[in-house]
């Protein structure tokens, strides 16, 4: 894909009237599906990997070196956005997507996720989740209703209820309450963005179905949200240490009690082999930190699977990360140098790994969605798991 221009981040039909949310499938093979989510800032194909962006940026990347990867939306995050700049700041500054400078779709998740992975800062009840900052110990409350002002202030397109995430490993009791709370905060959830007329008008709300691994609870927590009614629905509580198969097997069952006419989105997932087998379950959508994270830290993921630039057999190989892919790192640089980079320390050789990473996932995201219209994924994922597996 060539390079797209600094302006390439803004949303491609300004001034055309476009719905508010709009999801169309295409085309279905087994339980996979592609199709395309309508807003007014733009189309997002699916299947859809969705860049992290936590602090309002996507780590290493300019907006249109993301964009130029073939991301269609990125996420932003309510917790860390909340404690630094701030959303009332931000709002003043015109909205996280101009304050970012990408024009496209934003997601914003809820606050949620930080309940769990800062358990040891906070204090939950009823009416919210009190943090104590991890940046200066000051306290901050988040309740279903600030989590939609925060998320409205920043100007997201997709807010997702602010629900309450408990491990896996959890008791069944701790996971029932965890999941009943979770729903009573959807519907506080939808009443706060509902109560915002101008930006409901123009975003979407998304629930969240909890309920660990357990079936039962999966289902209790579906007809509670459809009872509410969302625009899409999100499947919480996985890739939280349970492992793959038991993700997988979760995953056989969660996405069909949600609705077939609305997008189904894992949150945080995951390694490239989730992507794909979370694709065949009924997945239309995710986002994770690894293609970043992975790439900061010298792993790139290739179509043969995983590489460690910082491997020493890499220091005098002059072929590219991989050989099947046409990024611009791929086509301009060679291992060895990569390996000086990162060996060396130089941000760019981080920078360089990312956006590698960011194409590969959004390579695959592309190479999914025309397997499924043509009716050969099936094919797909047997060719994709001989080849990523083929050197362990």
């Amino acid at each position: 894909m060539p390079t797209a221009s600094p302006c390439a981040s803004v949303a491609p039909e300004a001034g055309v009237d476009r719905p508010r949310f709009d999801f169309a499938i295409h085309a279905t093979e087994g339980k996979a599906r592609t199709g395309v989510i309508r807003m007014q800032r733009g189309d997002i194909r699916t299947p859809a990997f969705m860049p992290v962006g936590t602090a309002g940026t996507v780590k290493g990347l300019r907006p249109a070196e993301v964009r130029a990867t073939g991301a269609d939306i990125i996420l932003g995050n309510t917790y860390h956005l909340m404690l630094r700049p701030g959303a009332e700041r931000v709002a003043k500054l015109g909205g996280l997507h101009a304050f970012s400078g990408w024009g496209r779709p934003i997601l914003t998740d809820s606050g949620g996720y930080q309940v769990m992975s800062l358990s040891a800062l906070t204090k939950r009840s009823e009416e919210g989740v009190v943090f104590a900052s991890h940046l200066d110990g000051s306290r901050h409350m988040l309740s279903p209703e600030r989590s939609m002002e925060i998320q409205r202030l920043l100007g997201s397109d997709i807010v997702m209820a602010f629900d309450e995430l408990v491990p896996t490993t959890s008791t069944p009791k701790e996971q029932t309450q965890a999941m009943e709370r979770s729903m009573r905060w959807a519907k506080r959830s939808r009443a706060g963005f509902d109560s915002d007329e101008g930006h409901a008008s123009r975003a979407a709300l998304f629930g969240i179905q909890q309920g660990a691994l357990d079936e039962a609870l999966r289902k209790s927590s579906a007809d509670a949200l459809i009872d509410i009614g969302f625009d899409g629905y999100a499947v919480g509580g996985l890739a939280v240490g349970e492992g793959q198969e038991a993700m997988f097997a979760c995953l056989d069952f969660a996405p069909s009690q949600l609705p077939h006419d609305k997008p189904r989105y894992l949150m945080g997932v995951g390694k490239p082999d989730d992507l794909v087998g979370a694709v065949a379950r009924g997945i239309d959508m995710f986002d994770c930190v690894l293609p970043t994270r992975s790439g900061r830290n010298g792993q790139a993921f290739t179509w043969n699977g995983p590489l460690n630039i910082r491997n020493a057999k890499h220091a005098e190989d002059s072929g590219p990360l991989d050989a099947r892919c046409g990024c611009p790192v791929c086509t301009t640089w060679s291992r060895a140098y990569l390996h000086h980079l990162v060996k060396a320390g130089e941000m760019l050789g981080a920078m360089l790994m990312t956006q590698h990473n960011i194409h590969f996932y959004e390579d695959l995201m592309a190479a999914m969605r025309a397997a499924i219209a043509d009716q050969r994924f099936a094919a797909f994922e047997a060719d994709f798991r001989r080849d990523y597996f083929a050197g362990r």
